[in-house]
């Protein structure tokens, strides 16, 4: 069973070698059980790996994406067999020289996952968390583009710690000049932002301006939240997390994902064929965007089948980038689903990756 947007766009390509959702605000909003069985969206593996260091009883990571698979699974092997320091050099998200093609041939591999990174060995070398299109996409913003708008000096100030006031105040004296909101108009509109980072087909129910609703996102992170202790804005900014990393890569967590790798499996297929296809209920699902790739209509239909292997108290976690998707009152009404508006507004103001304009948590009565 094919999803909606796997007949329109490719994912034959690492679309992301990072996971650009919050997962501190993941984990918060879907609260983890001991004998919780989870399905995740696989992208990149992050999230499905902070996930798994809350000690669920199963995750299945699922992506319509061999090449995403291929990341988790050496992701995986990663978090088997080398320290947390280690895993960040070899991963390129600290910037430490290493020799990442020894480093490579001592992991342990599925054999076409081994043969998929023998045929882009490029992107280990480089440190193949930093090679995905999106962090791309961001290199060039960093290399490219923001130098034109902002000195490496007003960089640094922008990230140094500052109280909420001396946030905003920076924000309209210095940060939000001309070229700032004419550069942001063109990198981040809809043709550009499709072209270079994501994919044109991901924008296609998607109405009104790309740049001004992600530009407005982005002055919340930067002024409501800290950006001196935000992973993403750092990575984007600097290519690198340095001493400041998301919920899965951070030292505390290793050895909890590392004691819970046989609890993870990851799965090439839709959800739509994954969830036809399981027997047993699930507790926890993890969506990413994945609704504002399809039609309501389309969400209905996915959303219906999630809740029909949706065991009693079932949490959903999804986010809206620029298409707005919900679970319809109708789903609501015939399943017993719940969600706290208030509750969501709140979850989203915490949010670290600021991309995303809404966050949804369903439970089921």
């Amino acid at each position: 069973m094919k999803s909606e947007i796997e007949k329109r766009a490719k994912f034959d390509l690492i679309r992301y070698s990072q996971v650009w959702e919050d997962a501190d605000l993941l984990v918060e909003a879907l609260d983890l059980h001991a004998d919780d069985i989870v399905l995740s969206i696989a992208s990149a593996g992050d999230n499905a790996f902070a996930l798994l260091a809350q000690n669920p009883g199963k995750v299945y990571a699922v992506d319509l994406s061999f090449a995403q698979v291929a990341c988790c699974e050496l992701r995986k092997a990663m978090y088997c067999s080398l320290t947390h320091k280690e895993h960040l050099i070899f991963g390129g998200v600290i910037q430490v020289d290493m020799d990442r093609i020894s480093v490579f041939r001592k992991l342990s591999l599925p054999p076409n996952v081994r043969d998929y990174w023998e045929n882009h060995m490029a992107h280990i070398e480089n440190g193949f968390m930093t090679q995905g299109k999106f962090e791309r996409y961001f290199r060039l913003f960093r290399k490219k583009v923001l130098p034109f708008v902002h000195t490496r000096r007003k960089i640094e100030a922008l990230i140094a710690p500052k109280s909420r006031n001396e946030r905003y105040a920076f924000y309209d004296e210095v940060w939000n000049n001309r070229r700032w909101r004419m550069m942001f108009n063109v990198f981040f509109s809809r043709f550009v932002m499709g072209r270079l980072g994501r994919d044109k087909e991901f924008f296609k129910y998607v109405e009104g301006s790309v740049a001004d609703r992600i530009l407005s996102r982005t002055k919340q992170a930067i002024t409501e939240l800290d950006p001196s202790r935000n992973p993403y804005l750092h990575f984007i900014l600097y290519g690198a997390y340095n001493s400041v990393l998301p919920y899965a890569l951070r030292e505390e967590n290793y050895n909890k994902i590392r004691n819970n790798l046989d609890k993870i499996e990851f799965r090439q297929a839709s959800i739509e064929k994954f969830v036809a296809e399981f027997d047993g209920e699930l507790n926890v699902f993890n969506l990413s965007d994945i609704f504002e790739y399809m039609t309501q209509e389309s969400m209905d239909a996915l959303y219906g089948s999630m809740l029909q292997k949706a065991a009693a108290g079932a949490r959903f976690a999804y986010w809206n980038m620029l298409a707005p998707r919900r679970c319809s009152d109708v789903l609501c009404e015939r399943y017993g689903v719940e969600t706290n508006e208030e509750q969501n507004k709140s979850l989203l103001l915490k949010d670290k990756a600021f991309f995303y304009s809404k966050f949804y948590l369903d439970k089921v009565r």
